[in-house]
């Protein structure tokens, strides 16, 4: 992909020159679930990789939640082929689907609600034709319980610690969440999501490296770069990670399907945005330290201000 392919695409996520911990959520438009962007094939055939090797790791699930996981099939599959339609066919003859897929050159045939028509768990299928990470979150007793997910490009956290954990435990750990009671909000929101109404949001982060695959369980691969950021390196070796963030209400199992799709931007493209460079500059500057280290960007974070700073200056 061009740099300029890359800026035409990336989806900058802020606002405002402060960020907080928010409920920055969106009505979802289009209200499509996934994307197909120009690393589709490059970040599929990624994901195919780490589900084989790693697929405790990159996938998990509950027995009882095969209902939605067929409902996520059928979401999915009519997103791809409605909204790709040059890259993405659907053919159904009663409940016998068949997926074409031109990138990849694959038509796959199964019995829609038959498990043992398909080679893996329907979530972990459909996973495997979409860039995005999928988790599935079902309610009940008055609470979402992340019971199953397809999670091969997570930012700093484990879908195998998470699993079955409530919404409030998962997000426990970030700095402000229960203060004046963000966390219900937020919960309170999610509870009431319709079918048919869905919402998006921006989340963002920032790595140093590049590889999606940033989970826990690989921390001495990638935490290491932290430590290597220099003002001679931060634009090339640190990114801004953002997950363009989707969340569809279920109607028959009346779980959330929760999309994520993670992009990645050079610190020194930023350049080319001066709007873009502003107000990153302004963000990361006024950040308070305890969603610097929540974000892991602690190290360094003031090189990265540094040089943010410098850009600017060149710039004028």
């Amino acid at each position: 992909m061009t740099n300029q392919a890359l800026l035409d695409s990336f989806p900058f996520p802020l606002r405002d020159d402060i960020y907080r911990f928010s409920n920055n959520s969106i009505p979802l438009v289009p209200p499509c679930s996934i994307d197909v962007t120009s690393t589709y094939v490059e970040e599929v055939k990624s994901k195919r990789d780490l589900l084989s090797s790693h697929p405790n790791r990159c996938y998990q699930s509950t027995p009882h939640t095969m209902t939605a996981q067929w409902e996520i099939v059928d979401l999915v599959a009519h997103h791809l082929a409605t909204y790709f339609p040059d890259q993405f066919h659907l053919e159904k003859h009663g409940n016998r689907w068949t997926i074409g897929n031109e990138p990849l050159g694959e038509r796959v045939s199964f019995t829609f609600g038959d498990s043992s028509t398909l080679p893996q768990e329907p979530l972990d299928f459909i996973g495997r034709h979409v860039q995005e990470d999928l988790i599935l979150m079902m309610q009940r007793d008055g609470n979402l319980f992340l019971d199953a997910g397809q999670l091969c490009f997570p930012a700093n956290w484990s879908l195998a610690f998470d699993l079955g954990m409530t919404f409030k435990e998962i997000h426990k750990p970030i700095p402000g969440f229960q203060d004046h009671g963000l966390d219900d909000r937020i919960l309170n929101f999610l509870m009431r999501l319709e079918a048919g109404q869905p919402w998006g949001r921006r989340n963002w982060s920032m790595m140093a490296g590049s590889r999606l695959d940033t989970s826990l369980e690989t921390f001495d691969e990638w935490g290491k770069a932290r430590h290597q950021v220099t003002m001679e390196n931060v634009g090339e070796l640190v990114h801004l990670r953002v997950e363009v963030q989707k969340l569809f209400r279920l109607p028959r199992s009346h779980g959330i399907f929760f999309t994520i799709h993670s992009h990645m931007l050079p610190l020194h493209l930023l350049k080319h945005k001066p709007e873009w460079l502003q107000r990153f500059y302004l963000v990361l500057s006024e950040l308070p330290h305890s969603i610097a280290d929540y974000k892991g960007i602690g190290l360094y974070r003031n090189t990265a201000v540094e040089y943010l700073k410098r850009l600017l200056d060149e710039s004028r």
